[in-house]
């Protein structure tokens, strides 16, 4: 299985959005800074995420989650984890 997620970082409210095998021990290395796109960002929540069955897939939903539509998609699933 692969993981399609969702950070959001709780210093500036920005999101990062990435795909892993092992959502874990991924999570675990952005909360520990060994991430460089995330590591000044931190604290980090996992916000969201998705199981994918290959890695092919979970590239794919990566990359539409990066895109506008994917965005307001993202955003209307967690309208209500966002609006509190």
């Amino acid at each position: 299985m692969f993981y399609t997620y969702v950070l959001q970082s709780e210093k500036d409210g920005n999101f990062y959005i990435g795909f892993t095998s092992d959502l874990k021990q991924r999570f675990e290395n952005h909360q520990k800074g060994l991430v460089e796109s995330t590591k000044h960002r931190r604290p980090l929540k996992l916000i969201y995420d998705e199981a994918c069955l290959d890695r092919n897939d979970a590239v794919r939903r990566e990359k539409y989650f990066k895109t506008h539509l994917g965005r307001m998609f993202l955003k209307k699933r967690l309208k209500s984890y966002l609006t509190g």
